[in-house]
């Protein structure tokens, strides 16, 4: 796809920018990784037995560990590597932990992580065909993201997405390494929040579901191990919890910045709760005309993640 700028009526095609030294894109990604990936920054080139992790960050919504790996040659697997990264992490849990406290000066706990939520980011200006391809599995713990700078000083970053895919990586593995890693992590898929339950459950959360996905392809869903999260431009801002006999919404706006002149949500500031945000709605609702009052409350939430 080529980009153009408009200049009273003409069009010029705006170049891409190559990156030279690899370590280009890490300054990037690891001043701006919470713009970009919505993580914490821990350690850069962090050293441990015989491997070198680009950059190392933490996932504090799903409080799992993240390595971010970045790439200019295209020769590599990223399954072998992927793999080869989580097993360190996975039989080095202390270590892991002890940099992440003296980068915080906190005290996180081993209990405190969420190792089966664990994963592998590679970023690189281009991936192989091959490379996508490897990456067509339901419950592989590895993403592959995408970076392009361009002219006019604009940068694209975007998620390498799998076909659909229902075959696992358990079923093709012939290492010892993936076998073992994978009896771990855990990959959450949407279906594994909607096994078992009621119909009218379902049918309210797809009309839920197709709502958000109304507002354009900036709108992702991302799955966790006890939420089904929404996001917009990398930003949950509606997390989904789906229970034996309801549904509740966590929506992602502070305390006070809702219109709800209704009151149909609850304030859940000052209470622990799954997902993000003050407000929570529940299902079933009290009467079917409140849906549109709901999804009301849904698009001031989208908008104000778009700030």
């Amino acid at each position: 796809m080529s980009t153009y700028k408009i200049d009273d009526g003409q069009l010029t095609i705006i170049k891409e920018k190559p990156f030279k030294p690899e370590k280009e894109i890490q300054n990037i990604v690891e001043k701006n990784l919470g713009t970009l990936l919505g993580l914490d920054f821990i350690k850069t080139e962090f050293y441990l037995n015989s491997f070198r992790i680009d950059s190392l960050a933490f996932d504090s919504e799903k409080r799992c560990f993240v390595i971010i790996e970045y790439k200019r040659d295209k020769n590599f697997s990223v399954i072998d590597q992927g793999y080869a990264y989580l097993s360190l992490m996975l039989n080095n849990k202390a270590e892991f932990i002890l940099e992440y406290n003296e980068s915080k000066s906190e005290s996180l706990k081993r209990t405190d992580v969420d190792w089966s939520q664990s994963k592998v980011l590679f970023v690189s200006p281009n991936f192989t065909t091959y490379q996508k391809e490897a990456i067509n599995f339901k419950d592989l713990p590895i993403e592959l993201w995408e970076i392009k700078r361009f002219s006019n000083e604009t940068l694209s970053f975007e998620q390498i997405v799998s076909r659909t895919s229902k075959e696992s990586i358990k079923t093709v593995a012939n290492s010892e390494t993936i076998t073992t890693v994978s009896r771990e992590i855990k990959v959450y898929s949407e279906q594994d929040h909607l096994e078992n339950i009621e119909d009218d459950i379902l049918n309210i959360y797809t009309e839920i579901k197709e709502f958000l996905l109304s507002f354009g392809e900036d709108v992702t869903i991302s799955p966790k191990k006890k939420t089904i999260g929404f996001k917009i431009r990398g930003k949950v801002f509606c997390d989904v919890v789906i229970q034996n006999k309801g549904i509740r919404l966590f929506l992602n706006a502070k305390k006070g910045t809702l219109k709800d002149p209704e009151g149909i949500t609850r304030d859940v500031s000052e209470v622990g709760h799954w997902g993000n945000g003050a407000y929570e709605v529940r299902f079933p609702l009290k009467n079917d005309t409140e849906i549109d009052y709901v999804f009301n409350l849904l698009r001031q939430t989208i908008n104000k993640n778009k700030e």
